[in-house]
């Protein structure tokens, strides 16, 4: 049986007097594809914004391979392994492809910024022809990569991705879906928060429903893919 990377244990999380998570609890396997769907406002983004310790629970436990980091801070949980592409890319825009990835190498020994470098480079091959360009150049398809990039070069052994495709034509939708699909198959264990459920779903092992911050189905990918309640609430069914 797979090793548990990520555990999440009944945590609430509030924005002052809103109750935004409540009493939520999921698990992520090594090796899994696990991803949390729902509509907007459900809680997806904040679920990862608390994970990576960009906001508190008032409650709960969240345990990355086996050490607790509530509370811990944030770059020492990427420190830990665990790093986060947050949502609307967030790349540095004035500085070149090379340098957002540097950036994303910071808490890394020297010595492993050039080697992690050349396997983004082997993942983006674009992003090496691109690497003096300044990144608010770039296509919202390559800043989506570069932001992927910099999350890989901090030697994570789990990515949270968050709204991959947001603003994405459907051509560079299916191409960032592939790309996420070959970072898996090199062996990264992924936490999907996804809009669009049907790529979302037919890409994960396991998922999770969210409404109004509460968990209210999970199953494989392909249950949810195929349940009735969630092909009419989020497939257009």
């Amino acid at each position: 049986m797979a090793e548990t990377m990520l555990k999440v244990e009944n945590i609430n999380v509030y924005y002052g007097n809103i109750h935004a998570i409540k009493d939520i609890s999921f698990q992520v396997n090594q090796g899994e594809i696990v991803t949390l769907i729902g509509a907007n406002g459900a809680g997806k983004s904040t679920t990862l914004k608390t994970i990576s310790g960009l906001l508190h629970p008032k409650t709960g436990e969240i345990v990355y391979q086996g050490k607790n980091i509530r509370g811990m801070r944030a770059h020492k949980i990427v420190e830990s392994g665990l790093a986060q592409v947050p949502e609307g890319r967030r790349v540095f825009l004035h500085m070149s492809v090379e340098e957002n990835l540097e950036m994303g190498g910071f808490t890394q020994p020297a010595g492993t910024i050039a080697p992690n470098m050349e396997k983004v480079y082997s993942l983006f091959p674009r992003l090496k022809e691109r690497r003096r360009q300044m990144a608010g150049t770039l296509s919202g398809g390559e800043q989506q990569m570069l932001a992927m990039g910099r999350a890989l070069m901090s030697g994570a052994s789990m990515l949270m991705l968050d709204e991959p495709s947001m603003g994405l034509s459907p051509l560079l939708v299916q191409e960032i879906f592939k790309i996420i699909q070959d970072v898996h198959k090199q062996g990264m264990t992924i936490l999907l928060v996804e809009q669009n459920a049907q790529m979302a779903l037919s890409i994960a092992d396991r998922a999770y429903v969210l409404e109004t911050g509460r968990i209210v189905m999970e199953g494989t990918g392909k249950e949810l893919l195929t349940n009735e309640e969630v092909s009419k609430a989020y497939l257009g069914g």
